[in-house]
């Protein structure tokens, strides 16, 4: 247990999401549990990860999750765990939100040099309905940049898709699509990079100057390829090829990238093959299945076309990559296990602020002062501190007598009060 790696997971402490500011303790090695020194609150090694409150070991849980990113049936798991078919269902649900919070976390930081990006859609088959989902890809680097669920291929589908790209992205060289190109005379609308010009209003989403978009359109026939369009939607040819040759995208406009990804993610997805029974019934369970194949392709999966030459006097002859290594986004790679317990830190802590006027006159504070014995006689005293409003007035000790009796009838206890019950300061 390392408590210098953690941090609090309480939305309340100030000290939140905060990592190697001391503030941590171990507080149970037996019970696995730290301790926040700011806000007292104690958690265990597992919150905010799939293995939280699991009944089940995490060894079965990741070996699960494995079988289902490769795609194994659930029914088929069923039969061999001896599990619930709804314990498998939650488990990717659960594990599938959790590969969306890293994606967000690590790869969606406008950090990542794409330069060129394939964009595609494909349909899927659901239970009583058939829902579109897109996907984008940086060529370069083979890094999955997301995907989009939407019931229609239309405009919002693609501005979705852009707007994921452009919070992945630190620079952006080309864009090629497939059918999402027809939808391309809307984009100068919906991409989101504003152009503030101080007046008052939303600032006004336009396209950037001198990106160049292609599109491909293949035009099928009984399920064959009869022709493939090649069009520049925005930009020069010339300018494109320069790019996709610096790239090695190819010479020509193509889909040839991301309709692998599309090819890779269908056999992953039992629920994404073209003919099958293993239908899912709400795009939640769609989204939890993406993102879990997304992440593994990213973070854990080795690809071919990005092997090195392994450094001189190294035993082997290739060094193996994985996309998230080929865009600098980490320098080894991650395990199943490690993907999963991988913690999503929560945002800063920012002090809630101050609403209304600043009060002018200054609040009563009350002092309860103990028994005051007098000639046998116990009188409790309240003492109460008046601010004036006034510059010009004193503050005066105010005592009141919670008793029965008039001071009148106690001129010894007057004496010591002073005259009138009042003390000056």
């Amino acid at each position: 247990m390392d408590p210098h790696s953690q941090f609090c997971h309480n939305p309340a402490c100030s000290a939140r999401g905060v990592i190697g500011q001391g503030n941590i303790r171990i507080f149970s090695r037996r019970e696995r549990r730290y301790q926040c020194t700011t806000c007292d609150q104690t958690f265990t090694v597992t919150k905010d990860t799939p293995f939280y409150r699991l009944h089940k070991t995490a060894e079965l849980m990741v070996l699960v999750l494995t079988l289902l990113c490769h795609g194994c049936p659930v029914q088929a798991i069923v039969a061999a765990f001896g599990l619930d078919e709804r314990t498998v269902a939650a488990w990717q649900t659960r594990s599938g939100h959790h590969c969306q919070r890293v994606h967000e976390q690590v790869v969606q930081q406008e950090q990542v040099d794409v330069q060129h990006v394939q964009a595609d859609e494909l349909w899927v088959k659901m239970v009583g309905q058939r829902v579109w989902m897109a996907m984008a890809l940086a060529v370069p680097s083979r890094l999955w940049l997301g995907g989009v669920i939407s019931a229609k291929r239309d405009l919002v589908l693609i501005t979705a898709l852009v707007q994921m790209v452009r919070a992945c992205a630190c620079s952006l060289a080309i864009l090629v699509c497939g059918r999402l190109g027809q939808l391309c005379n809307g984009l100068p609308a919906g991409v989101p990079n504003p152009t503030r010009t101080g007046r008052r209003g939303s600032p006004r989403l336009v396209l950037e100057k001198g990106l160049p978009l292609g599109q491909v359109i293949k035009r099928h026939a009984k399920r064959r390829v009869m022709s493939v369009t090649r069009r520049v939607v925005r930009g020069t040819a010339e300018s494109i090829r320069a790019v996709l040759i610096a790239t090695g995208g190819g010479n020509d406009i193509n889909t040839a990238y991301i309709e692998r990804l599309n090819a890779t993610f269908r056999a992953s997805m039992v629920a994404l093959v073209r003919r099958g029974r293993a239908l899912l019934h709400k795009e939640a369970g769609l989204t939890a299945g993406m993102y879990l194949v997304g992440c593994a392709y990213n973070f854990v999966w080795y690809h071919e076309s990005l092997r090195a030459v392994a450094p001189a006097g190294a035993s082997h002859k290739w060094q193996e990559r994985i996309p998230a290594m080929a865009a600098g986004l980490t320098d080894h790679r991650w395990t199943m296990f490690e993907l999963f317990s991988y913690q999503v830190p929560l945002p800063p802590w920012v002090a809630p602020k101050r609403r209304g006027r600043q009060a002018t006159v200054n609040l009563s504070l009350a002092t309860f002062k103990p028994l005051v014995r007098r000639n046998e006689l116990l009188c409790s005293i309240l003492v109460i501190l008046h601010g004036s409003t006034s510059h010009r007035s004193h503050d005066r000790h105010s005592v009141s007598l919670l008793n029965s009796h008039s001071l009148l009838e106690y001129p010894r206890l007057n004496g010591v009060l002073g005259y009138g019950g009042e003390l000056d300061v």
